[in-house]
């Protein structure tokens, strides 16, 4: 296979730097991850696919009305997503799921729930997959044209915690496999932006993120910086810009406190034993006004208290995954919406990270910086801790056997060490997640990596639709 050379981004110290913002206010933005794991085709209830098909229905959905209104967020898709989107038969099974099993459970529910305002809510919550099959349907079934229109960012192939992998090779196959796919669908208007996964950062990546065109990605300092300086972007000596998330306003949203927590809003934990959710957070049945009344309560709180972040200037970056607008947090696109609303009325300049990154000169990231993520605590210990470390252990080592196998491992065997290689799979364990299911999973990709790696090339090298533009090229690199 021949492999077209890359343009090479020009080296570090020949980029131009941004002219200062000045004083006074200064900018926001809210950068959302979107990712979910290869599940379509994995298991349905209560572990695998219909974990997308709920996502797609509370979050992708109305996310992309709201986009498509101008919303100036900046979108990160990861490429095992846009995998999932795109793959075949994957809409008609997610009209199948909003029309005939979502009713058919709510129905369910309703029929044994013994309270009628509980019955008449998850009623009216079964119309709502409804809308949502309808929505699809108006956009020819396809969710990713219109998310990929918005997704200025990309991330690496299978969500991997890039320095947990044990050769610069399989970092350069997460890298390209996820860039290629992106500019593969999206064209090549991508400026650079890269989510690194569970903002996993070491400082040895930077040079191999630099060789892959990677201009941006945002890390979690909060332990490592003062508060203030979460509100520069630094520039690391081999070339990128680390854009540390500022954890003051992230924890408005995500915490145990956040605003997901307020009474009005749908309890994502008490459940029905359809596993539906027709009460608030305060115990009382669900009121779908009242939740959007708090919501935009809460966003004008948000605002505000943004505004006092940046009342001297700076750059403050709010990253949240996506997820938790809709699917974990059902009112997510409402607040949303009206935090882009109440930033506009007050004067908050929200703009995309790209666009802001313009404005602010970044400073020389400080000597030795540690790894650090974006998990509890901010290190690796929720994907390689004693808990997980067989799965960590595991998947290096089959690394180190495809690397090693190099021309001689088939693209089956670089596509199950891709799946292998999610973050997924060791968070869901760590946070007791999914039963079995996580283990499950590595332990089949593992064991199909083994068989592909002693058959050698040739025969089906598909793992269903997973990293369809992943080459061997990147492990052959010197």
């Amino acid at each position: 296979m021949t492999v077209e050379p890359r343009e090479k981004e020009p080296p570090a110290s020949s980029r131009r730097e941004p002219e200062p913002s000045g004083r006074g206010l200064g900018d926001f933005s809210i950068l959302l991850h979107t990712h979910m794991p290869y599940v379509e085709g994995y298991g349905t209830w209560p572990s695998g696919e219909e974990w997308l098909w709920e996502a797609m229905a509370t979050c992708y959905l109305p996310l992309a009305d709201l986009l498509d209104a101008g919303a100036p967020v900046t979108l990160s898709l990861t490429p095992v997503l846009c995998d999932q989107l795109e793959a075949p038969g994957a809409a008609e099974r997610f009209d199948a799921f909003c029309r005939d099993l979502r009713q058919r459970s709510h129905e369910l529910d309703a029929g044994a729930a013994g309270d009628p305002a509980v019955a008449a809510e998850l009623r009216r919550a079964a119309g709502d997959y409804v809308a949502a099959a309808d929505a699809l349907a108006a956009r020819g079934g396809d969710l990713l044209a219109p998310l990929g229109r918005h997704a200025a960012w990309t991330s690496s192939a299978t969500h991997a915690v890039l320095p947990l992998l044990a050769t610069s090779a399989g970092v350069r196959l997460q890298l390209h496999a996820g860039i290629d796919a992106h500019r593969a669908r999206f064209g090549d208007g991508w400026a650079g932006g890269f989510w690194l996964p569970e903002c996993a950062y070491a400082p040895w990546l930077d040079a191999l993120l630099e060789e892959a065109g990677v201009h941006a990605t945002c890390v979690d300092l909060t332990d490592v910086l003062d508060s203030d300086d979460h509100l520069v972007p630094l520039r690391s000596p081999a070339g990128p810009l680390l854009v540390p998330i500022d954890r003051k306003v992230v924890e408005l949203v995500w915490s145990d406190g956040g605003y997901p927590a307020a009474g009005a809003y749908r309890d994502s934990h008490a459940l029905t034993r359809c596993h539906h959710k027709p009460w608030a957070n305060d115990g009382s049945v669900y009121d779908p006004e009242r939740a959007a009344a708090q919501a935009r309560a809460d966003a004008a709180d948000f605002v505000e208290r943004v505004r006092a972040r940046v009342a001297g200037g700076g750059l403050c970056v709010c990253a949240l995954d996506t997820e938790l607008l809709g699917h974990w947090w059902h009112e997510g696109v409402i607040w949303l919406a009206a935090v882009v609303e109440e930033a506009a009325r007050r004067g908050l300049r929200l703009a995309p990270l790209d666009e802001a990154l313009e404005r602010h000169p970044p400073r020389p990231a400080p000597d030795g910086l540690p790894v650090t993520t974006w998990g509890t605590p901010r290190d690796l210990w929720t994907w390689s801790g004693p808990q997980v470390a067989d799965l960590a252990f595991a998947a290096r080592r089959a690394e180190l056997d495809v690397v090693a196998a190099g021309p001689r491992a088939s693209l089956r065997a670089v596509r199950e060490l891709l799946a292998l290689q999610a973050s997924d799979w060791a968070f869901q364990v760590s946070r007791r997640q999914a039963g079995p299911y996580p283990r499950e999973r590595a332990a089949g990709h593992e064991q199909a990596l083994r068989a592909a790696l002693a058959e050698g090339p040739g025969g089906d090298e598909r793992v269903r639709n997973l990293a369809p533009y992943a080459t061997r090229a990147p492990l052959l690199a010197p």
